[in-house]
Parts: C-alpha cells; sequence; structure tokens
C-alpha cells in the first residue's frame, strides 16, 4: 500500500468516526426529547392507570383506612377484626387537619365532601366506641 491509499484510508476512518458520532448524538438528543413528550410509565401492578392525585382522592383514601379501622369494612376473606379506635382517630384527625390548612382555599364541593365525610366518620367513632363500651 502506498501512501496516497494510506492517507484516503485516514480520512475515510476520521469521517466515519464523525458520522458516527454524530448519529449516535442526534439519536441520543431525539430519544431525550422523546421521554419528555411522553411521560414515562411505571411498573404494571395488575390494575388500570391511576387517576390524578386531587383532595378528593386522598380525602377518599384517608377515609378508606379510617372505615377500616372502624371495622365497617372488611378485606374479603380475611378474618373479621377488632376496631382500631386509636387508627380510626388518627385518620379522622388527619382530615381535620386537611380541613383547617385549606380553610378558605377549597371549591364549594371539596368543602361540602370533606365536611360530610368528617361528620360522617365522627358519627360511626361514637357508634363503634359506644358499641364497644356496653356489656354484650
Amino acid at each position: 500500500m502506498d501512501m496516497a491509499d494510506e492517507e484516503k484510508k485516514i480520512i475515510i476512518d476520521e469521517n466515519w468516526k464523525r458520522e458516527a458520532e454524530r448519529d449516535r448524538k442526534a439519536a441520543a438528543a431525539k430519544e431525550a426529547q422523546e421521554k419528555k413528550e411522553k411521560p414515562a410509565e411505571g411498573p404494571k401492578r395488575g390494575h388500570g392507570a391511576l387517576p390524578r392525585g386531587d383532595l378528593a382522592g386522598l380525602i377518599s383514601m384517608l377515609t378508606t383506612q379510617a372505615l377500616f379501622s372502624l371495622g365497617l369494612i372488611q378485606v374479603k376473606g380475611e378474618e373479621d377484626r377488632e376496631p382500631d379506635l386509636e387508627l380510626a382517630r388518627y385518620n379522622i384527625d388527619m382530615l381535620e387537619a386537611i380541613e383547617q390548612k385549606t380553610k378558605g382555599n377549597l371549591t364549594p364541593e371539596e368543602q361540602e365532601l370533606l365536611k360530610n365525610t368528617l361528620s360522617d366518620l365522627r358519627m360511626g367513632y361514637v357508634s363503634i366506641t359506644n358499641q364497644l363500651a356496653s356489656p354484650q
């Protein structure tokens, strides 16, 4: 191989390297742009898409925990369990804290939902407490 052939090979190799690097950077930039445009999917857990996080969802979650603690809802297939009044009171207190901290910042619907939920939970708490206190 003479000097001219060697020089052509070097030029071709250098051009190829620059082209490959440019293509790699373009692909990485395209992938990054696609990730920005399309939110990443979380791991599949056997359920559909979760709803958007909002105040109603938070109220519902804490209410479910309080009802479960009071023994007013059960897990299908599990034995009945004794009410956990301390845990129920904690969840009701959490809802009360939300009510106090969001006062004046809620829509009328959110305010009504929170007020009615707290009223129902308080009545349920008193009812279960009275049932547990009365001799059977």
